[in-house]
């Protein structure tokens, strides 16, 4: 995108503050994201949203103000410049609205850049997962009174299990006997598992486990630490909607306990990272035990196990699909992410003293 375009686009929030230059920021695979630093040396991060992926932009923005706005009600003693290298806080356009909306459809925020921060791809040590497991422990601590029906479904049936059974049964049945046969395997786990991996929807269907505020994409970048890898805040609020809390848990323990690459295509090397796992149990459960309920505290180990399962469910049914949603670069691609989600299963069983042998 040229500067002057950007530059109008910047201008056309209430920052009060002068363009000095822009770099983008490659940092997710569906917004596009750039990072400005003004005259007076403050930065923002001005994003455009992706209105073909998220179809209410305006809600989507609207929930991410209205959960930053509830987070920083709750530290009242702390300065402005305080709140703004410390917590998620958004600038309203000059019109007063919450995003600015350009002719073509497009829909761009802005939010201030914390200074002094870093984010890590991956997790390299057990203290990294242990503060990370803090950052998302505070998060869900300080919008527990969140009245979570005021935020929009920014994408519906996300993580619910019988909707994604339900795109798989599908999928089998259109899917072509190549890929029937090369799946086979993973087709007959994914049938044996259904039962189990329906425990934490009937559940919540049921009222038995609590609607709250779920961020929804709890992978390790998107939390914000200083230079010395203390946690800061959790970013990138996108996602954050209605949900329960196994959602987070389970999605961020998915992301940061796998030993290899989500798609290594020699699964010998994908393992359960059980170190990782534990420290960011405990950094989590230091936040959040004494606000969550027995039955929510009792799932936390089958809610990394579902979510594990659900990402393998989504490639195996893209793949039974003909690839039509998650980008490949060879053909047997969605397969082989599959086949690497249910090995990541496989060692989470056994390194937690066979889990799945439990009884819930």
């Amino acid at each position: 995108m040229n500067t002057t375009t950007l530059k109008t686009i910047f201008d056309a929030f209430d920052h009060k503050s002068k363009y000095l230059k822009h770099s983008e920021l490659n940092t997710g695979h569906i917004n596009d994201t750039f990072l400005i630093t003004t005259t007076t040396g403050c930065k923002y991060i001005l994003q455009r949203i992706n209105h073909h992926v998220f179809k209410d932009v305006p809600g989507l923005v609207n929930n991410k103000i209205l959960i930053s706005n509830h987070i920083v009600s709750k530290f009242p003693n702390l300065s402005k410049k305080e709140i703004r290298n410390s917590k998620l806080t958004f600038v309203k356009a000059i019109n007063k609205d919450s995003y600015y909306h350009i002719h073509d459809g497009q829909f761009w925020n802005i939010m201030v850049f914390i200074e002094n921060s870093i984010t890590h791809e991956v997790v390299k040590n057990k203290e990294i997962a242990y503060e990370g497991g803090k950052l998302l422990g505070e998060f869900l601590n300080l919008t527990l009174d969140f009245d979570s029906s005021q935020l929009i479904e920014v994408i519906p049936n996300f993580h619910d299990m019988s909707f994604r059974y339900k795109q798989y049964t599908s999928s089998i049945q259109s899917a072509a006997k190549e890929r029937l046969q090369k799946a086979l395997e993973y087709i007959d786990i994914v049938d044996k598992s259904k039962e189990e991996m329906h425990i934490l929807q009937n559940l919540k269907d049921e009222g038995k486990i609590p609607t709250r505020v779920a961020h929804n994409d709890t992978k390790i970048s998107n939390s914000l630490f200083t230079k010395d890898n203390k946690g800061i805040c959790m970013i990138d609020t996108d996602t954050v909607m209605p949900g329960i809390i196994h959602y987070d848990f389970g999605d961020a323990i998915r992301t940061i306990c796998n030993s290899a690459a989500e798609d290594e295509k020699d699964i010998s090397k994908v393992e359960f990272n059980i170190e990782y796992y534990n420290a960011y149990k405990k950094g989590f459960l230091e936040k959040t035990e004494d606000n969550l309920t027995e039955i929510e505290l009792k799932y936390l180990p089958l809610a990394a196990k579902t979510m594990i399962f659900i990402m393998g469910l989504r490639f195996l049914t893209d793949y039974l699909n003909n690839d039509i949603y998650y980008k490949r670069d060879y053909p047997d691609h969605n397969l082989d992410r599959a086949k690497n989600q249910f090995k990541l299963i496989e060692s989470f069983s056994e390194k937690l003293l066979n889990f799945s042998t439990i009884n819930y």
